[in-house]
């Protein structure tokens, strides 16, 4: 109760600040302009210690939200954030005047946005600062920031207000900079493939493409149910169809499971889609797409991720599914076959199981409950069942599994891909045996697509 009525307080105090301030100054300021950047500033005047810079009086405007303030009697100390990083800002009365300085002292605060004009300096202790002739409040915040030294530490209250988790933490905006890198070099690795880059619906008359359950919603004018996609695959394939031998998208999919900060119900894939190619070379493509992203988006193809050490610049060992389950998962060579077995390790587990499961959906759920998670290093998981793999060709040698892979990575499944199915009498059977499995209950199970 104390914590909610300090927080009211805190609250309280702020709108009355800013109150006040508003009273006094009635509008909010738009005519400020930054000439630069913090980070531009820091590295242009690198090597101008304090006397060089006080016979330069290099002049500047910067902009940004207030991460710092200390103030001192008649000269202060404030730290302004903008999008490129941190810079100091020194504050007297003397040059502000009196009357803006005590605008200041009494109405700035944590977070508020500001703008600042004046001649850059270095302190005594060596640190490039802004020496302030005017100051301008661009806008108050009634919410104060995260506690300084220990930052936004709540995992809930970061994904949910992740704006707040970029103000107070540098690392979470690296991660933004370094998915915008990777967007872009995901696009210049297929475009100097000649791959086609492509955009198709996202609203389907059939969800298909992946075992997914599907949000679903209504077209008015056509008074008709629709789906969001779980995956793009189906329209790609029809471009390939259209003669587009090379075909890529990257677009967001939506999947009304379950929710986690490993799970997202809409999320960002990249699909790609090559003729004459099979999942022999689709692998291939993978190890050089990921020696490539994480060559320009890291700077080096060896990597730290959550403590594991990663080398991209070597290609993932591949392990067909059936080897895994005695490699990893602990099961004898002789029992990864063995329906009983496989329902024996299920039940001990006490994992939800159907009586209709086959041999290759009990192997797939037995890998995914001791085995996935143990593939830290990249590794190819090869020949998954057929039962689970509506859309992938069979294995010549073995029809009962698919030239299909999945890419795990610490523990996480990155990628999937798999030979196309090129036999469309195969394929409608497949078809039909998910339409059998969603008869019976299976929300992830696909549609039957006719066309």
């Amino acid at each position: 109760m104390s914590d909610e009525r300090d927080e009211r307080d805190v609250l309280q105090n702020r709108r009355v600040k800013m109150d006040a301030w508003l009273a006094k100054s009635k509008v909010y300021r738009n005519d400020f302009r930054r000439q630069a950047l913090a980070a531009d500033l820091h590295q242009q005047f690198a090597d101008q210690d304090k006397p060089a810079l006080a016979e330069l009086g290099a002049r500047t405007a910067i902009a940004g939200r207030v991460m710092l303030r200390r103030v001192m009697g008649k000269a202060s100390f404030v730290t302004l954030q903008d999008v490129s990083g941190q810079i100091q800002c020194y504050l007297t009365k003397n040059d502000l005047g009196e009357e803006a300085y005590e605008d200041f002292s009494q109405f700035w605060e944590m977070g508020d946005i500001v703008g600042v004009r004046g001649t850059l300096m270095r302190t005594n202790k060596g640190e490039l600062s802004v020496h302030a002739d005017e100051v301008v409040l661009l806008n108050k915040t009634l919410q104060p920031l995260p506690e300084k030294f220990h930052g936004l530490t709540d995992q809930e209250v970061r994904y949910r207000q992740r704006y707040v988790d970029l103000i107070v933490n540098e690392d979470t905006r690296g991660v933004f900079r370094t998915r915008s890198m990777v967007m872009q070099t995901l696009r210049d690795f297929f475009n100097q493939r000649d791959y086609l880059e492509v955009e198709t619906p996202m609203m389907h008359s059939i969800p298909g493409g992946a075992t997914a359950r599907p949000f679903t919603t209504h077209h008015n004018a056509l008074d008709m149910p629709l789906f969001l996609r779980v995956a793009p695959e189906l329209f790609l394939k029809r471009l390939v169809v259209g003669g587009f031998e090379r075909v890529y998208e990257i677009n967001r999919n939506f999947r009304n499971e379950g929710l986690s900060t490993r799970h997202n119900p809409e999320f960002t894939m990249l699909e790609f889609y090559q003729a004459y190619a099979n999942y022999q070379d689709l692998m291939n493509l993978t190890d050089e797409l990921l020696a490539e992203l994480t060559q320009r988006a890291c700077g080096s193809q060896q990597i730290v991720y959550q403590g594991i050490e990663l080398d991209f610049a070597k290609s993932p060992q591949r392990v067909t599914m059936a080897e895994s389950l005695a490699r990893f998962g602990g099961m004898d060579e002789a029992s990864v076959d063995n329906v009983e077995h496989l329902r024996h390790q299920l039940e001990k587990q006490q994992l939800h199981m159907e009586d209709h499961w086959g041999l290759g959906k009990l192997q797939m759920e037995v890998f995914e409950a001791n085995v996935e998670g143990r593939l830290e290093q990249p590794t190819y998981i090869t020949e998954y069942p057929a039962e689970v793999s509506p859309l992938a060709r069979r294995n010549d040698a073995n029809p009962d599994v698919t030239d299909r892979f999945e890419l795990f990575i610490g523990g996480r499944e990155y990628a999937n891909g798999f030979s196309e199915l090129n036999d469309p009498i195969d394929q409608a059977a497949r078809f039909q045996a998910q339409a059998d499995l969603k008869s019976k209950g299976d929300n992830e199970a696909m549609h039957f697509d006719q066309d």
